[in-house]
Parts: structure tokens; C-alpha cells; sequence
């Protein structure tokens, strides 16, 4: 994946984009509100899909009700280690960490999901 889009306003808002041929993640977070969000949009056709089409914008929360009951121990293991080498300090890089921890299992399975 490669960064699409990075915008900064300040200090209050940061939003990310990764994108590859089937889709874009987007990790957003709102300093002022304290509010992480992440989310996954399927591609049609190259473009991003209307953000109310559930089947095409996932956010983190959808995406692991979906995809972690099919994640085995060994992959939660696996996940568990290879994070272990990053260390949070505050609550913005706990909260990032433990997202980017569900992103990563969520992503290993995303092009298997029947959603």
C-alpha cells in the first residue's frame, strides 16, 4: 500500500490514506474530540464508494466482528509479537497501537471477506 493522501490542520486534526488496487484505509484522529477512526473502503472501479454503503465502507469496529472469529490463535500470537517491539506512551499511541494491532489481522483476511 502507498500513502494517497495526508492532511494536518494544526494540532486538532490528522487524517492518513493508504491506498492499493482494491482499496483505501483511512485513519483519522480528532485531537480536540480525542476520536480515532479507521476505516476500510472497497473500490469500485478505482473510486471510492458512497460512505453509506456499508458493504463498501468498513470501519475498524465491522471489520472485527467479521474477520476476528476467523483468526486463529497462531495469527493472534503471530500479530501479538510482531507489535511487541513498539512501546505507547500516552493514551493517542495505546489507542493507535491497539488499532493498528486489528487493522493488521483484519487486512491478512480482508480480500477472503464475504460481507
Amino acid at each position: 500500500m502507498t500513502v494517497a493522501e495526508e492532511k494536518e490542520r494544526g494540532n486538532v486534526y490528522y487524517d492518513v490514506q493508504y491506498r492499493d488496487q482494491s482499496k483505501v484505509v483511512s485513519i483519522s484522529y480528532e485531537n480536540i474530540e480525542d476520536y480515532l477512526q479507521i476505516i476500510v473502503f472497497r473500490l469500485e472501479n478505482g473510486e471510492l464508494p458512497d460512505y453509506d454503503d456499508k458493504t463498501k465502507t468498513l470501519h475498524l469496529s465491522q471489520l472485527n466482528r467479521i474477520t476476528l472469529p476467523n483468526v486463529d490463535k497462531n495469527e493472534i500470537i503471530s500479530n501479538s509479537e510482531y507489535f511487541s517491539k513498539y512501546v505507547a506512551n500516552g493514551e493517542v499511541e495505546r489507542q493507535l497501537l491497539k488499532s493498528a494491532k486489528e487493522l493488521r489481522l483484519c487486512l491478512m483476511h480482508f480480500d477472503v471477506l464475504n460481507t
